[in-house]
């Protein structure tokens, strides 16, 4: 990923944290409450196979709409 884009899914990956922020649900793994910022970073990483960092310039729409998907979807 070229620095501009990383630069904008990194932001991206901030909103969504901050939008999920007390909406995640509760996980025994997690007792004083998971956090949302890491959740969106690591399911981006789990999807694609690499850090937002790393992900190829032709999946940055493909990233951003899954982004968006985990905003609408809290998990």
């Amino acid at each position: 990923m070229n620095k501009e884009n990383a630069s904008k899914l990194w932001k991206m990956i901030q909103e969504a944290g901050l939008y999920l922020l007390g909406q995640l649900p509760s996980h025994p793994n997690h007792p004083k409450g998971r956090n949302p910022y890491a959740h969106v970073a690591l399911c981006v990483k789990e999807k694609f196979g690499n850090s937002y960092k790393d992900i190829p310039d032709e999946k940055f729409q493909e990233v951003v709409d899954y982004i968006n998907f985990l905003k609408e979807n809290p998990s």
